[in-house]
């Protein structure tokens, strides 16, 4: 097909319950309630996966919408629902025609589900609706998994920074390197790599940094 939008034939996703898993992990280390940073409701509008598909898949199950094209008509629904004009009103179809380039005859075969969206269309709307690229159309396993690594991402800053906090509040002398060094930057990297494995490696080598470095002798 020509003039829509061909995405990838639907595979199961192995990110998903691994990146559950991290974040429960580290919602259990700061103390963060579960129910939290598993709001249904804000990962919903961050990822555009509806409130029922999420819950499953949080459960566990396999769910979503395996057409593309009706993934679009539901986040581009979902995001008229939740990004709205500064008075708190929706944005009027002709709006977003005229902010995306387009007629408002293909806004509106869009926003119905008469026409099937291509590349460019996807683009456009997400940009004028300030998301992320992907957001009208990645998997629903995929969309929730790229809002909980965000939230893992925000986690992983709170604690570097209560740990920073706690080694300089102790006059740890290895604060310095961890400043010196970018640690959280480093923490921040390393969640987004692909395998355990290898944010393995980056912990196998910010082991061997710290143990390089010798305390002072009391």
């Amino acid at each position: 097909m020509t003039d829509g939008f061909e995405g990838p034939g639907a595979m199961p996703t192995t990110a998903l319950p691994a990146v559950v898993a991290r974040v429960t992990a580290l919602a259990n280390r700061l103390g963060v309630p579960h129910t939290e940073v598993f709001d249904v409701g804000r990962l919903s509008a961050a990822s555009g996966v509806p409130e029922p598909v999420l819950g499953a898949l949080l459960g566990g199950r396999a769910a979503g919408e395996p057409d593309v094209q009706a993934r679009f008509v539901q986040r581009l629904d979902l995001l008229r629902r939740t990004r709205l004009k500064p008075n708190g009103r929706r944005y009027t179809q002709q709006e977003i025609a005229d902010g995306a380039g387009m007629s408002r005859q293909q806004a509106g075969a869009l926003i119905n589900g008469d026409r099937r969206p291509t590349m460019e269309h996807c683009d456009a709307i997400q940009r004028f609706f300030r998301v992320h690229a992907g957001f009208l159309t990645a998997e629903d396993p995929e969309a929730l998994a790229g809002a909980l690594q965000r939230t893992e991402q925000e986690l992983l800053q709170q604690l570097a920074d209560r740990e920073r906090e706690a080694a300089a509040a102790d006059g740890d002398p290895l604060e310095r390197l961890l400043q010196d060094h970018g640690v959280r930057g480093i923490a921040w990297r390393a969640a987004q790599l692909p395998t355990d494995q290898h944010r393995d490696k980056v912990a196998e080598w910010l082991d061997m940094l710290l143990e390089s470095v010798k305390r002072p002798e009391s």
